[in-house]
């Protein structure tokens, strides 16, 4: 039962370690395709740092729920990473309590509390922000939880772990009809719910800005919160691209095994990495109303994935 709660807390200290390490290497291999020097990996842990020495304002005429709502964002994802596979291949001491549903539901949980602490903001770019971000979570957030479903039919369970392992022993799952469409639609989702080229761009510029317009009013340890918790969001749904849909091999058991894992998932990450920046700097950004055709398409992947189950099971 120890060893088992010493490798919940490797897996837990393994994504606050990765996340923000993931988001400079990102900024840093794009830099250098666009023949820049750029920031160094570490920039993200300086950002942060940076941010809690800052004070902490809070807009006039918000509430209570403003000022909680970054504890509240950042406690969710740390719940998400206790109970997926993102580092380690076997269940978690809190694995049991969530299923494929159940995480879809939490993402779709601090996607909502960032909503209403934006509309709670009262600026006007916050409110912006939060009614871009519903407008595409109507879409983006049910193809999410079917994607989810269609994993489960193919696998035959609904926890992500024993779908890691069906996975991994059975090349018919792996290359079956609905799971290459569901794995399709959840890339494509992964970029748009981590605001990639071509779909947004990072900033603060009025026409392309979703999700960092609701994080407009925030400061000091408040947006430390907000920052960290976005790089935890990148990466939790990152690892389960790798870990469930196209890369469930690799990881290791055991305590020492577990350690280990850490390295080599950022392995698996620099070759997603690598592909994320080609298609950003391969592809032009998307005009806005653009963006909930590429959802559309991405929805009706994922209920292809479950009708191509349906009529003709694991294909």
């Amino acid at each position: 039962m120890l060893t088992l709660w010493l490798q919940t807390t490797i897996q837990v200290s393994g994504v606050l370690f990765l996340s923000p390490l993931i988001s400079g290497i990102l900024s840093q291999l794009k830099a250098k395709v666009e023949s820049r020097r750029g920031p160094s990996i570490f920039q993200p842990y300086r950002d942060l740092r940076k941010f809690y020495l800052k004070e902490v304002t809070v807009p006039q005429g918000s509430s209570l729920f403003f000022v909680a709502s970054p504890y509240f964002v950042f406690g969710v994802y740390l719940l998400i990473s206790l109970v997926i596979p993102v580092i380690l291949p076997f269940p978690t001491a809190f694995a049991p309590s969530v299923d494929f549903l159940g995480g879809g539901l939490l993402f779709a949980l601090a996607g909502m509390l960032q909503v209403l602490a934006a509309i709670d903001a009262g600026s006007n770019f916050t409110i912006l922000g939060a009614s871009r971000s519903v407008s595409f979570s109507a879409l983006a957030e049910p193809t999410l939880i079917t994607v989810f479903f269609a994993v489960a039919f193919v696998s035959g369970t609904d926890n992500p772990y024993a779908t890691e392992n069906v996975i991994l022993g059975s090349a018919s799952t792996y290359f079956s009809v609905p799971h290459i469409l569901s794995s399709i639609a959840f890339f494509m989702l992964l970029l748009f719910e981590t605001g990639k080229l071509p779909l947004e761009s990072s900033g603060l510029m009025e026409l392309g800005m979703i999700d960092d317009a609701r994080t407009y009013e925030y400061s000091g340890k408040a947006l430390l919160l907000l920052k960290y918790s976005s790089f935890i969001k990148q990466y939790l749904l990152g690892s389960v691209f790798l870990n469930v849909f196209v890369f469930p091999w690799g990881l290791q058991t055991g305590l020492i095994g577990s350690l280990l894992d850490i390295p080599i998932m950022l392995v698996k990450w620099l070759v997603l990495i690598t592909v994320i920046v080609y298609i950003e700097e391969t592809f032009a950004k998307l005009r806005l109303f653009k963006v909930q055709d590429y959802l559309a398409i991405s929805f009706a992947l994922a209920i292809l994935s479950l009708l191509s189950f349906r009529l003709g099971g694991v294909v």
